[in-house]
């Protein structure tokens, strides 16, 4: 069974017994995995702190993958809060890694999403929001309100866009 298919079964699943606080949900899919941390699920969304999808074919894949890949990934997923778009890259470690293109502005500083992608070592995708203060040095992790919609549709895009995909 499909990573996204286990996926949309586990969130119906586990919120089925009412919502859930502080919950992480894992799967596996062949060589692939795919790992949640959750502040909180209900029956129709989560709040995510961290979704990390680790894709064994990333391994084998070039550093003009990873490029490639990065801006597959900015094009196809436009339905977040903020449009991303590639960063920084590092050819030594074969990784990019993607920021929202303008962040959301508040009063008393920025929120952003961050993913890394990670072809050496791990060979993972990692996603996660952050804000950063104004005043205050770093950064703090916060939640991404998603709808288990529009979960799935994200982790199949990032599979989707993946190289060594069929």
């Amino acid at each position: 069974m499909s990573l996204t298919s286990q996926l949309e079964l586990k969130l119906k699943s586990t919120a089925a017994a009412g919502p859930q606080g502080h919950c992480s949900l894992s799967m596996t899919s062949g060589s692939d995995q795919l790992d949640l941390e959750l502040q909180a699920l209900d029956s129709m969304s989560c709040a995510l702190l961290e979704l990390q999808l680790q894709l064994a074919r990333l391994q084998n894949c070039s550093f003009d993958d990873i490029k490639k890949w990065a801006e597959a990934i900015s094009t196809r997923i436009t339905y977040l809060l903020e449009q991303v778009a590639p960063l920084e890259f590092d050819s030594v470690s074969s990784s990019a890694v993607i920021r929202s293109a303008q962040p959301t502005q508040l009063p008393d500083g920025t929120v952003y999403y961050e993913l890394i992608l990670q072809a050496t070592g791990s060979s993972t995708v990692t996603l996660n929001r952050f804000q950063a203060v104004k005043g205050t040095p770093g950064r703090s992790q916060v939640a991404m309100q998603l709808t288990h919609e529009v979960l799935v549709k994200l982790v199949n895009d990032l599979i989707a866009t993946s190289p060594g995909t069929p």
